[in-house]
Order: C-alpha cells, then structure tokens, then sequence
C-alpha cells in the first residue's frame, strides 16, 4: 500500500479533491433547486442529465485521449468543470443546469478515464488490486468529505459554488506537475450487448437495475432531503450515510462472495437493500432511523457493483473479460439515466419524498426475483472456480473495470500456478521417501 501511495499519492490527492467538487455540486445543486422553486420533476431532469454526460463521456473520451492526449484532455475538461460550478448560480434556470449537468457528466467520465489511466500506469503486477481499492476509497472519502463542506456557508449564495470550482482547480495542478510518465493508452474491443446477455445474462439485467438505484441514491437524495424539509446539515449527514455504508460494508460482503454462491448472496444483499428501502419509506420521520436507512442502502447498492462483475466473469474466459467491461459500463449507464427521472416522478405524485424510497425498494426486490429466478435455471458453480471479487464503485470508467479485470486474471494465474506447484510437491514425495529408504 505505502508503495502506491508513494508513485501514485498525487493522483490519489487530485482525485479526492476532484470528487470532493463532484459530491459539492451534486448535492448542492438538489437544495438550491428547492430555493429556486424548481418542481420535483424538473429536478429529476437536471439530475439525469449528468448521467447522460457521463454515458456519452465513458464512449467518446477514449478517441479524444488518442487524439490529443492524455495531458491536454485532462487539463481542458476539468477547467470546464470549475467554469460550469461557476456559472449554476450566475444563471439560476432549468435549461442551463441540464445543459451545465451534461457538460460536467460528460467532462468527468473524460477525467476518470484520464486518471484511472495514470493509475494502471502506477500500479504493477504485485499491487495493482491494492492500487485500486485505494482509489476506490479516496473516491468514496472525497464525496463524504463533500458534504462537510456544505456547512461552510448558506446555499443560496455563491460560496458553496465557488468551492467546489476551486477544489477542482486545484486537483489539476499535483497531477500535472507529478513526475509520472504519461501512460500508454490502449482501448479493449468491446464485446457485443447480446454475446455478454449470452454469458451472464444476471449480470446484465442486475447492472441495469443497479444502475437506476445508484443514480437514485446519488442524483436525487439531496432532493429528497429537500421535499422532506430537512435542513442543510441533515441532508449532507442523510447523503454521507450511502458512502459512509459503502466504504465500510464493501469488504466484508466481498470475502464473503469469495466464499459463497454469488447468486445466493446477491439474493440477501438486495433483500437487505429492500429492508433498509422500506425502513426509510416508514421511519423516516425519525432522523436517526433516516440516517440507518441510507447506510444499508448504500451499503447494500456499491457491494453489488462489484458482485455482479465478479458473477459475469465466473462465466467468461479470461480473454473476454476485458472486453466485457465496455458492456457492463454502459448497460449501467443506461440504468442510471432513466433512475433520476422515474424517482422523481414518483416523489412528484401523492407518494411525495416517500417515492424516492419506493423507488429503490422496488428496484431491490427486482433484483431478487431475477437472481433467483437465474438461480433455477442455471448450475451453480463450485467456489473453487469462482472469479475473484475485486473493490468497484459505480463512478467507475472502462479504464477501471480492465484494471479489475486485469487483476482477476493475474490472480487466477497466480492461483493456478500454486495450485499446480502443490501438486507437483505432492507427486514428488513419494519419490523422495523411496530413495531415502
């Protein structure tokens, strides 16, 4: 770890403070539509939107790298970011905040792709799983960090807005200015949607699903907060809750899915998420109880991201998982679309901000009847023979999902190799025995 930490710190540091301007303008953007009197719906829009950047960032910023490089996409998409920060206040109206959400969608896929890049660059053979999960967690770390710093100042001023514009301005400059060489960039042929329905089939159907419960969480909990009239520390403590259970039930659920039938656990994972769903649809008057809620929902939703991956490759060849990834990505991303827009369709009818939590729970429940009904019709296979489990997050780009990949495969190897010195050893001993005697 301290390894990474030392050829990677100034990417790691650049990318805390870009999701700490990330996490800001999310979430402060949900209580300022409340100021500014934009409907529910409306809201949805703007939230949608920024997935909608992203998806068109995660397929168009790989062609930009090879055109003009790493160095020069990295530095021209994040000034962008900072200007449009700047600009949510200046002009406070629907049209513009769509159109300032796309942009940013778009500009951070770019800078995801850019630093996961430097990333794998970084990281080798002996840490490359460890590289990664420390990224995950920078990650996950700046956008809880984000909603700290939405206590700092009144959110219908420009203050909050300027903050994150600087923390992205500043995230630019360590890692421009670091001594590492600019990586080598090399796009995967991605695989066809239906070839990777053909292989996983739950993989697919539970990405897509997840997808709609991660844009939730992360597009519209700051709307909720503000329709169920909580104030402004409520409602960064209610948003830091679903990274809070992320960060810290992500491991747990993976040693356990290295251990057992991943159908079964991911059958147990959602019907938790559907619980805490529930619990914060009927409890969430009480504060305490809200705050429960959101960490078994975020704790419950991240896990699953990186279940499902680890499920379609325990059905792929190594050859194919790199390819695969592409796919996964954007059957997500299409999720995450459509998940702002029906959530908040539904907080805009007689459900009011209860929807937000239907929404999730119905999603959950989905997820648990598709898995076991994949469960009937497929053989499960032996634990031995299981892909390994590697940390991701949803804001993942293709870049880290070969990255996972990448590392799934050099441990089987790793593990195969053993296994077959083991049985070499054990072949020898009674060789060894017998000259002796």
């Amino acid at each position: 770890m301290l390894q990474v930490l030392s050829s990677a710190w100034a990417l790691l540091f650049g990318m805390f403070l870009l999701m700490l301007g990330n996490g800001m303008q999310g979430t402060l953007l949900g209580i300022r539509g409340e100021i500014e009197g934009f409907d529910t719906f409306m809201m949805s829009i703007v939230m949608s939107a920024y997935f909608v950047g992203f998806l068109g960032g995660s397929r168009l910023a790989p062609r930009m790298i090879q055109r003009v490089g790493h160095v020069r996409v990295f530095a021209a998409l994040a000034s962008a970011i900072s200007a449009v920060m700047i600009l949510y206040p200046t002009f406070p109206n629907v049209p513009m905040w769509i159109l300032g959400r796309v942009l940013i969608g778009f500009c951070f896929s770019a800078v995801y792709v850019t630093a996961e890049s430097w990333l794998n660059n970084a990281a080798d053979n002996s840490n490359r799983g460890k590289a990664l999960s420390l990224y995950m967690i920078v990650q996950t770390l700046g956008i809880v960090a984000a909603q700290a710093m939405l206590l700092v100042a009144e959110p219908d001023g420009f203050i909050l807005f300027v903050i994150p514009s600087i923390a992205v301005s500043i995230a630019v400059t360590p890692i421009l200015l670091s001594i590492s060489p600019t990586p080598a960039f090399d796009r995967t042929k991605p695989m066809s949607l239906s070839a990777l329905m053909g292989f996983s089939p739950l993989g697919c159907v539970g990405m897509f699903i997840l997808g709609g419960i991660f844009s939730a969480q992360f597009g519209m909990a700051a709307v909720y907060g503000a329709e169920a009239g909580l104030n402004v520390a409520q409602i960064s403590s209610f948003v830091a809750s679903f990274f809070v259970g992320a960060v810290i039930l992500q491991y747990p659920i993976g040693w356990i899915s290295d251990r057992m039938d991943r159908r079964f656990l991911i059958i147990i994972v959602s019907l938790i998420g559907a619980a805490g769903s529930v619990m914060g649809m009927v409890l969430g008057d009480v504060f305490s109880l809200l705050l429960v809620s959101a960490f078994v929902v975020g704790g419950m939703a991240n896990p699953l991201y990186s279940l499902l991956i680890a499920h379609t490759n325990d059905f792929l060849e190594h050859d194919d998982m790199a390819a695969a990834s592409g796919g996964l990505l954007f059957i997500n991303g299409l999720g995450a679309v459509l998940g702002p827009v029906i959530t908040g369709w539904m907080m805009g009818t007689s459900l009011g901000p209860g929807g937000f939590y239907l929404f999730t729970a119905v999603l959950f429940v989905a997820m648990v009847i598709y898995a076991g009904y994949r469960s009937t019709v497929r053989a499960t296979l032996p634990v031995d023979e299981t892909a390994s489990y590697v940390v991701m997050g949803p804001t993942a780009t293709t870049v880290a999902m070969e990255i996972a990949q990448e590392y799934v495969i050099e441990t089987e190897l790793e593990e195969q190799e053993q296994q077959e010195l083991e049985e070499q050893e054990q072949l020898e001993e009674p060789e060894v025995g017998k000259t002796s005697l």
